[in-house]
């Protein structure tokens, strides 16, 4: 269960409420452990919260400082929903009722199925939270298998971070595609969803500059992603410490951007909110918590890009 007296609107406090802020909450669990659940408000009334589902990550991806924490331990189904219910007790005040949940806080949430699809259960049931299946979006870096169940069992949205157009890149910056690598991803997804009625996958591509943003890497997107109902959203990369990569420009994205659109592509540019707070996607992590996970090995065509950076 979460202490709900040891909350820490610290970043909230600090910043006074605009369109463009998040809230951050650090909360405290019974066994002394920190997560973090971020409120992102929007001034067209869909505020969103975004929940952890672990607390640290085992994912090791390189550009994540959540997934290069480690593992802690995972979240229950509880301490999952009452990220939910306390952002709503918290803050509907402040930013109005919250419309949207997303399980992209600390964790990898497929890597505790159970546990996640008990909450995301929990919060679209007319007894619990009542959101709409619609309005819960569960995301993932690839695990296949828990990714079939979590279709079968769940109405809830999916989102996948895919991140790269090539087994190359991705096995560097995702180490989980070296057990289910882009083919049997997207191939699974694309078997999948073909039994879903109106269903359309989220795909979360994280642009690193020289890395996964060139030209080249737009047009494999759209052969990749060919024959599956889907949006694609292009996020700018959010630094923090230990970081070795640096966010794509502005333009550039604008640019990647066009040529999806161009060829059919549903796809919208998300550029960086709350990375001065380390409240941003792929910075979420108790504060002075120490890198454990280690640094993989730089493919050699990417290693002046990185040295450059420097």
């Amino acid at each position: 269960m979460l202490n709900l007296g040891h909350y820490l609107l610290k970043r909230f406090l600090q910043h006074p409420m605009a369109p463009e802020r998040i809230l951050q909450i650090l909360s405290t669990l019974e066994d002394g452990l920190v997560i973090e659940t971020v409120v992102i408000p929007c001034d067209r009334g869909r505020n969103t919260v975004c929940v952890s589902s672990q607390v640290g990550c085992a994912m090791n991806c390189q550009f994540c400082y959540t997934g290069r924490m480690g593992l802690r331990r995972n979240l229950t189904a509880a301490e999952i929903v009452e990220q939910a219910v306390f952002a709503r007790r918290l803050l509907s005040g402040e930013v109005g009722s919250i419309t949207n949940v997303v399980f992209m806080g600390m964790g990898e949430p497929l890597h505790n199925i159970e546990n996640v699809i008990k909450a995301a259960d929990i919060m679209v049931h007319d007894q619990g939270l009542h959101f709409s299946p619609r309005k819960v979006t569960v995301s993932t870096s690839g695990l296949v298998p828990q990714l079939k169940r979590f279709l079968h069992e769940s109405n809830c949205a999916l989102a996948v971070s895919l991140n790269a157009t090539t087994d190359v890149v991705r096995n560097w910056i995702m180490p989980i595609n070296r057990k289910y690598n882009l083919h049997m991803l997207l191939e699974t997804l694309r078997q999948e969803l073909r039994l879903k009625h109106k269903y359309k996958v989220l795909f979360e591509y994280v642009m690193l500059a020289g890395i996964n943003d060139s030209i080249e890497d737009a047009k494999r997107l759209i052969d990749l992603v060919q024959g599956i109902p889907c949006k694609i959203n292009l996020l700018s990369f959010n630094p923090h410490s230990g970081s070795q990569f640096r966010p794509t420009s502005e333009e550039k994205m604008i640019k990647f951007r066009n040529i999806l659109a161009e060829a059919g592509c549903i796809v919208f540019l998300r550029l960086s909110r709350g990375d001065d707070q380390m409240a941003a996607c792929g910075q979420l992590g108790e504060p002075g918590d120490q890198i454990r996970a280690p640094l993989l090995r730089v493919p050699a065509q990417f290693q002046t890009v990185l040295e450059a950076s420097f």
